[in-house]
């Protein structure tokens, strides 16, 4: 990735759009994400009963709508299995759209975001097909394109319903005629087997995610022992390389915290992707003092905000490829203190090319123009 002087500069993913400031997976958010300047926009698709493709992170809606005090669905709470996890609630996959779309959205953590309540009861839940159209749109305001950053989430579990959520989504794809649009789209999962059909079916790039710790849900479904890290050995990361592009890395995986939550020293995890030319994003970036690492955090709220950009610059110094982020602007503004703030018009024509680490200090502050070439 690099800027139109050949700069490495990684990319700003919008993650569920711009979520610190308005309620995730909603209209309003993704669009104050491309007004902030993401890149990419992140949206967690799930199935409804009739087989659209809908944002929402959990496949149980009440978490983040006013579907619990909707009396009219009062008879639709039950007990599930969702990636062998009990939950119980309401479950997309038991709506029509017509019925997901007459719920509201509402803030899924106010106790961290209590103004993004404000926006509760105001904002409906959206298809994928929106957000493309919005993406769409707003690349052509702004003059440079914004890509979309999919995730598939639960494959497995929804076709063992009878539903597909690749299906859906190659229709997406091909309605839109995304591929040949130049609007970049960019695929994740955390579940292997859907990729690698995906990579017979698109030249879409593709995104492997892994967790900290666990194991993808189909791996488990057919018995395969391996888990998340066993991904991350020279023969995982060769075996993802041959169906994805990129490596979407849990921040920790790439820099430690140490036993007391401060940020340790980056690992290997980068040079390694890099070496068989794997691109790798870093999730998830958060302004909140709860989520920053311990030697990041400022005041004792856990909803107050702390030394973001300080963080972002340690992950920018260990090399990163992109970072996936709820506060895009603070992302955008760190990136162009670490890279400066010329054209980003060229950012997304190389999406899934991995980037040279910039030089940085003990302290993960840039020491040299990311152009100049590495002394280390």
């Amino acid at each position: 990735m690099s800027d139109t002087f050949g700069r490495p500069r990684p990319l700003v993913v919008a993650h569920r759009g711009a979520c610190g400031y308005r309620p995730e997976h909603t209209l309003a958010g993704y669009q104050l994400a491309i007004d902030l300047g993401a890149d990419l926009l992140a949206a967690d698709l799930q199935l409804t009963r009739d087989g659209v493709l809908v944002a929402r992170h959990d496949a149980e809606l009440s978490a983040s709508t006013d579907v619990a005090e909707r009396p009219e669905f009062a008879h639709r709470r039950r007990r599930g299995l969702v990636d062998g996890r009990e939950l119980t609630g309401w479950f997309v996959d038991e709506f029509t759209l017509d019925e997901v779309r007459s719920l509201y959205a509402r803030e899924r953590i106010p106790e961290l975001r209590p103004s993004n309540q404000a926006y509760d009861g105001r904002l409906r839940v959206p298809t994928f097909d929106e957000i493309i159209t919005l993406a769409v749109e707003g690349g052509r305001r702004r003059g440079r394109p914004v890509g979309l950053y999919p995730e598939l989430k639960h494959p497995t579990y929804y076709a063992e319903r009878g539903l597909s959520a690749e299906d859906a989504l190659m229709a997406a794809l091909l309605g839109f005629r995304l591929e040949r649009a130049g609007i970049p789209v960019l695929v994740q999962s955390y579940e292997p087997s859907v990729l690698r059909r995906l990579a017979a079916r698109t030249s879409v790039p593709l995104v492997q995610l892994v967790d900290s710790t666990g194991r993808p849900f189909d791996w488990e479904r057919a018995g395969d022992g391996r888990r998340f890290v066993d991904l991350l050995t020279p023969t995982g990361l060769r075996e993802v390389a041959s169906y994805a592009t990129v490596l979407g890395a849990h921040r920790s995986l790439v820099v430690p915290r140490d036993p007391e939550g401060r940020l340790g020293h980056p690992g290997r995890l980068v040079s390694d992707a890099h070496d068989l030319g794997l691109a790798v994003h870093a999730w998830t970036f958060r302004n909140e003092n709860s989520f920053l690492p311990a030697d990041r955090r400022r005041g004792r709220e856990a909803a107050g905000h702390g030394d973001a950009l300080g963080e972002y610059r340690v992950f920018f110094g260990a090399g990163v490829d992109g970072v996936v982020t709820d506060h895009p602007d603070t992302a955008v503004r760190a990136r162009d203190q670490a890279f400066g703030s010329r054209s980003r018009r060229s950012l997304l024509s190389d999406a899934s090319s991995p980037a040279r680490p910039i030089e940085t200090s003990s302290t993960g502050m840039a020491t040299s123009r990311p152009d100049k070439p590495s002394t280390s």
